[in-house]
């Protein structure tokens, strides 16, 4: 809270200094929404006449984040973790033309009210004048915010060849204030559905992250499929609009934890693919390494602890060691919920994990590589081969102490 507050007084102070500097300046977006619905907002941006250049020498730590569309970071004094606090300060703005469905071929510089007839919903389109302590409301976003209705501005359908991505945007907005959707602007969704293709996969997985990581996700994903975007975004999974078809899937997302990682709730969408076929769609959307791997594994693994207590201690350990143990157990405790199932599995494996120190379930191995060699083993299948049935043998506790796995090692390179 104590960060807010500085956020909140420096956002403020940023307006006053541009005021006195004979400019228009007002908080605009999002902040002012949160503020209004009595959130706390994730940060400030401020809207003002002032040009990018003039903005520059009022403020002597700025960063150029993006001039041509007269947009400048002011920087601030440092936070209670040491960071800067950064507002980002724009001037009134016209949009020229959109030819890639993101972002605009030119801009003018233009009035506050112009420049909220440019933004994309009623609610964001809203500026707040902190000095006065008044709204400066342009578009009726108070009007929607308090009818609780999420409505483009001006023509939906430009609202939308603009950005393409405000579409997969209204799916995440509706839920997470619980509003409902204009029936015009859901009508310009539906219409535009097949274009959010041609949007960046990585704007679509930044978005599709705020979707699937809120506690609205059930809500957003369902809206997200109604709306035709995941038949869009998805079509491996989805093949229609009809949200009732995919029942199982939200039904398994609505016993998610409360707190889920995105890869647990993408994998919950995933998983009647195959590990191949689900990385190949994180690929796609060219989302980090460490939560392809995690995905990836979780389809993967979502079936491998069915009877745990039947499995050989060598095949439970492997995997109540991955990285991804717990969020793999939480899938399967939705997995079981959502089809009605009780979830023994689930707490026999988590008794295992309470159980058994690390270095039982994942002990240093006896025998390496360096063993083999010593042997006159050359590395090839037959080195792994017996590097991976000696580590079993250790896992299952037939082998103990490092004595007995060379004694194996050599035995087995006889055998084998």
């Amino acid at each position: 809270m104590m960060n807010h507050q500085l956020e909140k007084a420096f956002a403020r102070e940023v307006v006053q200094r541009l005021v006195d500097a004979g400019f228009e300046a007002l908080w605009a977006g999002g902040c002012v929404r949160d503020e209004l619905l009595g959130l706390t907002p994730a940060d400030y941006d401020i809207a003002t006449s002032a040009r990018p250049e003039q903005v520059r020498k009022i403020f002597p730590r700025t960063v150029a984040v993006g001039a041509s569309f007269g947009v400048i970071e002011v920087i601030g004094p440092p936070l209670a973790n040491g960071k800067p606090i950064m507002i980002q300060v724009a001037t009134f703005r016209a949009d020229l033309g959109y030819t890639d469905g993101r972002r605009p071929d030119a801009i003018r510089y233009c009035s506050a009210q112009e420049d909220a007839l440019r933004r994309d919903f009623t609610i964001n389109g809203m500026f707040f004048d902190p000095i006065a302590n008044k709204l400066v409301d342009y578009v009726e976003g108070q009007k929607d915010l308090n009818s609780k209705i999420l409505r483009a501005i001006g023509d939906a359908n430009v609202r939308f060849a603009e950005d393409r991505l405000r579409m997969l945007r209204a799916a995440r907005l509706v839920p997470r204030f619980d509003l409902k959707l204009d029936e015009t602007t859901k009508a310009a969704i539906l219409a535009n559905a097949s274009a959010i293709g041609t949007v960046s996969p990585e704007r679509i997985a930044d978005e599709l992250r705020k979707i699937f990581q809120h506690t609205s996700r059930v809500a957003g994903i369902g809206l997200f499929i109604e709306l035709g975007l995941a038949r869009q975004v998805f079509p491996e999974v989805f093949s229609t609009e009809t949200v009732g078809m995919y029942s199982d899937i939200l039904a398994v997302i609505q016993h998610l934890p409360r707190v889920a990682s995105f890869p647990l709730v993408l994998a919950s969408v995933l998983q009647k693919l195959s590990s191949k076929q689900a990385e190949e769609t994180c690929r796609r959307f060219k989302m980090s390494n460490v939560e392809i791997d995690a995905t990836r594994s979780l389809v993967q693994f979502k079936d491998s602890l069915q009877s745990p207590d039947k499995l050989r201690l060598c095949q439970l350990k492997k995997i109540l060691v991955l990285n991804v143990i717990d969020d793999l157990l939480s899938l399967m405790r939705a997995n079981r919920l959502s089809s009605g199932h009780d979830t023994n599995d689930v707490e026999y494996c988590l008794g295992k994990l309470a159980e058994w120190p690390r270095e039982i379930l994942d002990p240093i191995p006896l025998v390496g590589g360096e063993d083999l060699k010593a042997l006159g083993l050359k590395p090839g299948p037959k080195f792994k081969l017996i590097l991976d049935l000696i580590r079993d043998e250790q896992l299952d506790g037939v082998l103990k102490i490092r004595a007995h796995g060379l004694l194996r090692a050599e035995e087995l390179s006889k055998l084998l």
